[in-house]
């Protein structure tokens, strides 16, 4: 039987290509016992808003701490959530489908009662997952006994979890040694995302590359028509 696992660093609401790697896949897992990367999405997202794209960053506490991993990162302000929550609902308040899922985004924020950025992230994906039908088991990189070379390590997981394939984001393509995989009789699929089609999106030209809080507040329960399809 063919199974399909995907390998992240978890991000903050992430992009719509984030959820169609979780939903193309029989198990994902958050590559959470890695080095925290700075200025990148692990703590930040994008909406867009009528002053043009804006960055949501969650606050953390990183100072002097150059080795830490994600899964030891903790929040900064305890604030954070509401100072969000209060930007999304400004930004998308006119949006088609906002006063149907701002219930649901603002229980998302305000039920907040973490510290951790993994478990952050892991509690608006989940959240994101139950909106968009996604019903794929998330797992934990630190629940599994790994190498700690970058390509191994994603290879021992897929091995523990009996993977026939793995699916990777085209970005990694850049160090990926796909030939350890195949010799372990797994496949590597690469993602393709080219072919989005745009949808109703408030302020100005069209912007993929948002938070997906953007797509559903803009078409709501159709949100999955906007996915790539499922194959």
């Amino acid at each position: 039987m063919s199974k399909k696992v995907a390998i992240l660093q978890s991000n903050y609401i992430p992009w719509k290509g984030y959820f169609d790697i979780i939903r193309k896949v029989d198990a994902f897992v958050l590559l959470d016992d890695v080095q925290y990367t700075r200025r990148d999405w692990r703590n930040r997202n994008l909406i867009k808003t009528a002053q043009g794209l804006q960055w949501l960053t969650i606050p953390v506490d990183v100072k002097g701490q150059f080795d830490i991993n994600i899964n030891q990162v903790q929040v900064a302000d305890s604030n954070w959530a509401s100072d969000h929550w209060n930007k999304v609902r400004h930004s998308y308040s006119k949006a088609p489908c906002f006063k149907e899922f701002a219930p649901w985004a603002e229980q998302a924020y305000t039920s907040l009662k973490e510290s951790s950025l993994s478990k952050i992230n892991f509690h608006f994906i989940r959240a994101i997952n139950s909106i968009l039908g996604i019903s794929t088991p998330v797992l934990w990189s630190h629940d599994f006994v790994v190498s700690t070379e970058r390509s191994l390590r994603l290879l021992d997981i897929c091995k523990q979890l009996n993977a026939t394939c793995y699916v990777s984001g085209p970005a990694a393509k850049n160090y990926l040694q796909v030939s350890l995989f195949n010799q372990q009789g797994i496949e590597v699929e690469w993602m393709d995302y080219s072919r989005y089609p745009a949808y109703r999106q408030l302020y100005g030209d069209f912007q993929h590359g948002v938070s997906v809080l953007d797509l559903i507040f803009n078409e709501g329960r159709d949100a999955e028509k906007y996915l790539l399809p499922l194959t």
